[in-house]
């Protein structure tokens, strides 16, 4: 293959992968804004939980992929961190539906526990929307076999995915007692 060709293919995956990492966070900031909720059923008020499991799923297979490519175990690394991205997926799925169909709790603790969790939102929250980004550029970088530019990507992806699905679980813990469903 020409290396014009591998450049061209280069530029678009970048391209991909930045507009994705846009449109994204962009398209689940105005689904958060819209006051009207559609009605998908019941089924709709258990994703919270369901998410709080798939985070913690997550943050368990990051901890595992880590150990296997530690050891150098790199099939294990990719069918592990495969499945920590479809989890991220099938999160984000959830999280959307759940969002477009029911209100957003809120959190009722008060004292220390108040600031506490409002930081660990919003870290979270700003954190989900950068991570994106290091996450696909590497799966992109370890789908098409580029280890030296994938493994300087994951020095940023892995600590900050790590951070966002870890206090994913730890927001959803501490908010878990203000559900009314």
């Amino acid at each position: 293959m020409e290396v014009t060709t591998l450049v061209g293919k280069e530029k678009n995956a970048n391209r991909v992968i930045n507009v994705v990492s846009i449109v994204i966070p962009v398209v689940v900031a105005l689904i958060l804004g819209i006051r009207q909720k559609f009605d998908l059923g019941s089924w709709t008020t258990y994703l919270p939980h369901i998410n709080g499991v798939i985070n913690s799923l997550t943050s368990v297979l990051l901890l595992v992929g880590y150990y296997f490519i530690r050891q150098k175990n790199v099939a294990a690394h990719r069918a592990v961190m495969l499945a920590a991205f479809t989890l991220g997926s099938l999160f984000l799925i959830g999280y959307v539906l759940y969002h477009i169909s029911n209100e957003s709790t809120s959190f009722g603790g008060e004292g220390w526990i108040r600031p506490v969790y409002y930081f660990l939102l919003i870290s979270h929250i700003a954190l989900s929307v950068v991570v994106l980004w290091f996450v696909l550029r590497a799966v992109y970088f370890a789908l098409t076999k580029q280890f030296e530019l994938h493994k300087k990507m994951t020095r940023w992806a892995f600590p900050i995915w790590l951070y966002v699905s870890t206090t994913g679980v730890i927001v959803y813990l501490l908010i878990k007692p203000y559900y009314t469903h």
